[in-house]
């Protein structure tokens, strides 16, 4: 059975969901506040976490770092805040989905659907992959150092690196990545490609400025060499 992590300052919120996921055959924990979210997490493992910003304790922003420094669970934001900043800070930090309060259970419960499906269609047999002191596990969705602790990427961070890492040797066109991870309407906003492929080698690179993995191929693209 699926288990939901459920986290909302909103004692209604939370009765609601509960009751919603529970007639649906989820396994559902709440939380409401980020500390308790933070520890049911650690505690419970759960398979989907939905998550509101505006906690008590802590900003929401900051329990999504918490819990990606170790688990990939979906994470699907639930809040009011319907502002662009607050959306990309929240996808950035880690999460896989936002949705804006007032919400229709069906919508939300169509996310959760969507989210689940994509973790269970994650093949489970792609070998891992290693670029010098680095492991990416295609399959865990998680790139580590050499004594095991993740390395955290943002979304964006780790759509890149997965592209390369499942061509591995292969020049990927700067066209084909832009398009891929922004859309088709950024094909030509190269300085996109420049800007993440740095933080990139900033944090899988011996010597970030002489790259032996992470590897430019000017004017056409990238190449991940292992």
């Amino acid at each position: 059975m699926t288990r939901i992590l459920v986290v909302d300052d909103e004692p209604q919120i939370l009765r609601a969901l509960r009751i919603n996921l529970r007639a649906r055959r989820y396994d559902v924990d709440t939380a409401p506040d980020g500390a308790s979210a933070l520890h049911a997490a650690a505690s419970r493992h759960p398979d989907l976490v939905v998550l509101d910003l505006g906690l008590p304790d802590m900003d929401g922003v900051d329990v999504i770092r918490g819990l990606r420094g170790w688990s990939t669970a979906p994470i699907i934001v639930l809040s009011g805040r319907a502002g662009s900043a607050d959306k990309v800070a929240a996808l950035d930090a880690g999460a896989d989905d936002y949705v804006t309060k007032p919400f229709g259970v069906d919508e939300l419960l169509a996310r959760i659907r969507a989210a689940t499906r994509r973790v269970a269609g994650t093949p489970a047999g792609q070998p891992a992959l290693r670029i010098g002191r680095h492991t990416i596990n295609l399959a865990d969705r998680l790139v580590s150092d050499a004594d095991g602790t993740p390395v955290r990427l943002t979304p964006t961070e780790w759509h890149l690196i997965e592209i390369l890492a499942n061509n591995p040797g292969k020049l990927v066109s700067q066209r084909q990545l832009l398009e891929q991870v922004w859309g088709p309407t950024y094909r030509t906003e190269t300085h996109y490609l420049r800007q993440y492929m740095a933080q990139l080698r900033r944090k899988l690179e011996d010597d970030p400025g002489h790259p032996q993995h992470l590897l430019t191929e000017p004017g056409m693209g990238y190449r991940l060499r292992a």
